[in-house]
């Protein structure tokens, strides 16, 4: 019984072995078909041209002037001639205020301009007499003096008069109240028939101009060299104002200032943009995203950022070569949208991987496929029925 239980134990451990061994063969024998079999991947062309040395970040959207309208004078108001919102040029009216006084006192002030002229004209009179009086000695000196200072301050007087005159018709003026920018009014805090103050802080109404208008937002340190070339240049670097989460610019506008020092605390700089803002897309007080060109990079070669891999090493993507997939290591320029720029790594004209390439590993045979996403990479290469087949 002995030698049957050991016949059994060494004929299992053969069968074993022969399964192990021809498990091993078909393993091998797929591996080495795995390597053979070419993989299917989409390509697209990779090109060189200028690519716009780009930043972003967000900005707020202000005002270049804004104007409390206030009343020179404690009146009333009698005419309001704007709406809440409306659009106003320099110089359009806006409010009618009570000049009943001011014209009265302007007629009372033009009575006594009058009336001190008439008494300078009979000092000038006086003074002419005493003058020949004195040339024949037949009055004092001193009676001569008298009348000259008499007529001095009759003149004198008479330019008091006028300039008083001349101070009420100033306030004459100041009963209309005029736009003094172009802009956009507020809400309207007084109707005809209240009263009004020159002391009032809050005023009558806010005007706050809309056209041309400004975008305020700040930019990295680093960037300074480029941001004052940008800013000397001419025409000074375009800016776009987006909404935020939208790819259409809202609009579109020139740099205009620089800030004159750096932000210590937060290594950033102020900046500004002017916009035309015609169609009175930027609001004041709104946030946007901003996007300034600050300067261009010519001959870059562009390929679709799906192409762009992540190692351990840095960036690479994945070049069809020979029929073989090649890996570069690349060097980022940027990335602007569905495309990325690069300093180095692949050459114009090359083929990149767009998909498919997770799977891939350097000297890979590859085949370019069918694929989901062939239409969203640009040039994508799209499939023939021959690559197909095989």
């Amino acid at each position: 019984m002995f030698w049957i239980g050991t016949v059994v134990v060494v004929l299992g451990a053969a069968a074993l072995l022969y399964r192990s061994s021809s498990d091993t063969s078909s393993a091998q024998r797929g591996q080495r078909g795995g390597r053979d079999t070419a993989a299917p991947v989409t390509t697209a062309p990779a090109h060189a041209e200028d690519f716009p040395i780009r930043r972003r970040t967000i900005g707020i959207v202000e005002s270049i002037a804004t104007v409390i309208v206030k009343s020179r004078l404690d009146s009333q108001v009698t005419q309001q001639h704007i709406r809440d919102g409306q659009l106003v040029k320099k110089g359009d009216l806006l409010f009618t205020l009570d000049d009943r006084d001011v014209k009265a006192a302007i007629a009372r002030d033009q009575a006594q301009v009058e009336k001190d002229q008439a008494t300078a004209d009979r000092t000038a009179l006086d003074l002419e007499r005493y003058k020949r009086l004195a040339a024949t000695n037949a009055i004092p000196a001193q009676q001569l003096d008298q009348a000259n200072a008499d007529h001095k301050v009759a003149v004198a007087t008479v330019e008091a008069d006028k300039a008083m005159l001349r101070s009420d018709e100033i306030k004459l003026d100041y009963t209309t109240i005029e736009a003094p920018i172009s802009g956009r009014t507020g809400l309207i805090r007084v109707t005809p028939g209240n009263l009004v103050s020159s002391s009032d802080p809050l005023g009558l109404v806010t005007i706050t101009q809309v056209r041309p208008i400004r975008v305020s937002f700040t930019l990295a340190e680093r960037d300074l060299s480029l941001i004052r070339k940008a800013y000397i240049t001419k025409p000074p670097a375009v800016v776009r104002a987006y909404a935020p989460g939208e790819s259409e610019a809202l609009s579109t506008g020139e740099l205009e200032f620089l800030d004159s020092a750096v932000d210590t605390a937060s290594g950033t700089i102020a900046v500004k943009a002017k916009f035309a803002n015609e169609d009175f897309k930027l609001w004041p007080g709104m946030y946007v995203d901003v996007a300034i060109d600050l300067s261009v990079r010519p001959n870059t070669v562009m390929i679709p950022a799906v192409a762009i891999q992540s190692g351990q090493n840095g960036p690479f993507v994945f070049v069809v070569k020979d029929g073989k997939a090649e890996m570069h290591k690349v060097e980022l320029a940027g990335v602007e949208g569905d495309r990325a720029a690069l300093v180095s790594g692949v050459n114009d004209g090359d083929k990149v991987i767009v998909e498919g390439q997770m799977r891939l590993v350097d000297g890979a045979r590859v085949v370019e496929g069918t694929s989901s996403n062939a239409g969203k990479a640009v040039g994508a290469t799209q499939p023939t029925e021959s690559e197909v087949a095989k």
